[in-house]
Formats: C-alpha cells, sequence, structure tokens
C-alpha cells in the first residue's frame, strides 16, 4: 500500500468558497493564495478550479510554486509574494515580483531593462506586520521606486498582524495606514491595484478590501475565526486506513514510553497514521478519529508511521475499515480547528501537514 493518509478534496466547495467571499466584499476582485501547494490541497487541481469559479488571479510564496503552475499549463497572473532570486526566470514565465525594498526594484528595473522589457511589478509597505515591506522610513523610497523606468507598478499591497482577533483595533490602525499611501499615490495620478485584505479580513473588515483581496485559508473552507464559520465549506477530508486489530488486556501498556496502560480489557484499531504523514505527535493520549460513526480516542503516543485508537465500544470494526481523522460522517464532524486545538498549533499547519503527504483524490 502507498504510505500516508488519504486525502479527499471537493473541488465544488472550493469554488463555492470563492463566490461567498466574494460576495462578502462586494465584488471585489479575489486573489487566490495557493501557495504551500495550495495549504496542502493540491495548487494545480486547486488554481485551475479557483480561476474557473472566478479568481482575478493567483499569489504563491516562491519562483518553484509559480514554475509548476506554469508547467502545467496555467497561464493566469501570478504574484510571487517573496521571493526575489532568479529574476530573469519572473521575465521568462511572465512572473509578478512583490518588491519590499528598493534595492530590490532597482534589480528587476536593471535586469529588465537589459533584456528591453517592461516588467510589472507590486509593491509592498509595512503598516504593521513588521516583516517585509517599505516601512514609514521607506517611503521616499517607495516613491523613488515608483519612478523606475523599466518597470510598471500594477500593485500596491499591505499585509495584517492580527485581522484574526476579535479587538479590530489594531487593523483599523493598519487600513487607515494604507489608506494615507493609496491616496497620496492617487493625487499623484498613480492607482495600482491595492490589495491588503487577507481572510479575515475579507470576511470582517470590508473597509479593508480596497481594489482587491487576497484570501486563503477561507478559500479552503476553514473560517480564520473559531467560533464563526461564515457558511464556508471544507474542502479536505482526511481518513487512514485501519491496519490491524488487536485485544489488549487489563494494565498492558501501549506504544513508545508505555504512557498508556489499558483501562480495561480492550480492542485497538492500529492506524496508518502518524507524524510523517500530517497527524501530530502532541495529539498522543489527545485525539480522536471517527470509525464506524462513533469516536474513538487515540491511545498512546503517535509514532512516525501509526497510531493506535480505542475501539472497544464500537462494533464489527474490521481492517478493512477506515478512520475518519478530518472531516464529516453526516453524524460526527472533526474540525481542523478541533484538531489544532488538540495539537497547539492552528488550522493552518494541520492542513499542510496532512494533505501534502498524502494521497489525494478529487471530486
Amino acid at each position: 500500500m502507498r504510505r500516508g493518509l488519504r486525502v479527499d478534496i471537493n473541488l465544488d466547495a472550493a469554488g463555492y468558497n470563492l463566490e461567498l467571499i466574494g460576495k462578502r466584499v462586494r465584488g471585489a476582485p479575489v486573489i487566490a493564495v495557493v501557495k504551500a501547494d495550495a495549504y496542502g490541497h493540491g495548487a494545480v487541481e486547486l488554481s485551475e478550479r479557483l480561476l474557473h469559479a472566478g479568481a482575478h488571479s493567483l499569489a504563491v510564496a516562491f519562483v518553484s510554486e509559480a514554475r509548476e503552475l506554469r508547467d502545467a499549463g496555467v497561464k493566469a497572473p501570478i504574484l510571487v509574494l517573496f521571493d526575489r532570486d532568479e529574476i530573469p526566470t519572473f521575465l521568462d514565465l511572465s512572473l509578478t515580483p512583490v518588491l519590499h525594498d528598493l534595492s530590490s526594484a532597482k534589480a528587476f528595473d536593471m535586469e529588465a531593462g537589459n533584456k528591453g522589457v517592461k516588467l510589472d511589478v507590486h509593491l509592498k509597505v509595512d503598516t504593521g506586520m513588521g516583516r517585509m515591506g517599505f516601512n514609514d522610513e521607506g517611503l521616499s523610497s517607495l516613491m523613488e521606486a515608483l519612478e523606475l523606468r523599466n518597470i510598471n507598478v500594477t500593485g500596491l499591497m499591505s499585509h495584517f498582524a492580527d485581522a484574526d482577533l476579535e479587538d479590530s483595533k489594531f487593523s483599523l490602525m493598519q487600513i487607515e495606514a494604507f489608506s494615507i499611501i493609496h491616496d497620496r499615490l492617487a493625487e499623484k495620478s498613480i492607482k495600482p491595484l491595492c490589495h491588503m485584505a487577507n481572510s479575515a479580513a475579507s470576511l470582517s473588515l470590508p473597509e479593508a478590501a480596497f481594489d482587491a483581496v487576497r484570501p486563503g485559508l477561507a478559500l479552503y473552507g476553514i473560517s480564520p475565526f473559531r467560533d464563526k464559520d461564515y457558511g464556508l465549506r471544507p474542502v479536505m477530508s482526511v481518513r487512514a486506513p485501519v491496519l490491524a486489530l488487536r485485544k489488549m488486556p487489563k494494565g498492558k501498556t501501549i506504544s513508545y514510553g508505555r504512557t498508556y496502560s489499558a483501562t480495561r480489557d480492550m480492542v485497538v484499531a492500529v492506524l496508518a497514521a502518524g507524524y510523517a504523514d500530517g497527524f501530530p505527535r502532541s495529539l498522543s493520549n489527545n485525539a480522536e478519529v471517527i470509525i464506524r460513526g462513533k469516536r474513538a480516542p487515540i491511545v498512546g503516543r503517535v509514532c512516525m508511521d501509526l497510531s493506535i485508537a480505542d475501539v472497544t465500544h464500537i462494533e464489527d470494526v474490521s481492517d478493512a475499515d477506515e478512520a475518519l481523522i478530518l472531516g464529516s460522517d453526516g453524524s460526527e464532524t472533526i474540525t481542523a480547528w478541533d484538531i489544532a486545538e488538540r495539537a497547539g498549533t492552528i488550522p493552518y499547519e494541520i492542513l499542510t501537514g496532512m494533505g501534502r503527504m498524502s494521497e489525494r483524490r478529487y471530486s
């Protein structure tokens, strides 16, 4: 058998989520973020579906991700958020770089000039994330970048630091800072496509929409807000085969470190789900899966390749069954938020971890 979890991807749900976001931002163009293999969902397949559903363009983190899309025949505009190496490749593949400082802008300007072309770029300003982008001290540099002859500044962007918090005070300050720059450019008749809103802002801060929005997580059906799903439809569900059933007498210890002792005579199922497959080790003795419509707790430590679930209370379990790790079987549901909270992390890490190492099936 092929190692790893079995991941089912519902492409129609992705299209629905895109349309839902579009309605919330009153029709603003959606730049679909498909970095990290579309958050573990498959960059090529999700990009094609999202573009078919009306996405304005795509955004990835690095050139290698953009190259995969171009090699697969994706012709839509692709924004590269962080990479500034391989400058000739941007020109060869018709990619749009996001430039964070004047030195990068000059380097791209020089390469475009050497090839006798004009390259479309987006500039990023730091309004409070404190990570990358032209900052307050660098606004003169931003204006200088706008004057370079061989790059065409078609976009201006920023990024929220905590738009997923209930307290939106800092996000509103960021919006104000970005608006000041936006208005200053408009006074000079410079009108690039301005975009700032991530998933959280797209769903909850209509004033952040500007000319376009840039959601990621919400496209895959997961709300950035734990207790409000906004009607999004999860795109990914995850299952693991049952490899074996074992009878465990009372007092028998289970898995590495003997952290679990059977509290009664038990039957356990060995699952093909380990931390190498994105099922976090922190779920040891601290998670549930769904087998035959019932919840089964994980007992003992999660191993590299395997996990063990208590199925004593579930009738007729066999090695032909599967354990639902993420998703719904109609009666029981386990969400990415459920897993993330138990694992001490965020849904982004759960999706990318489980999705990228697994066998994916699309419907």
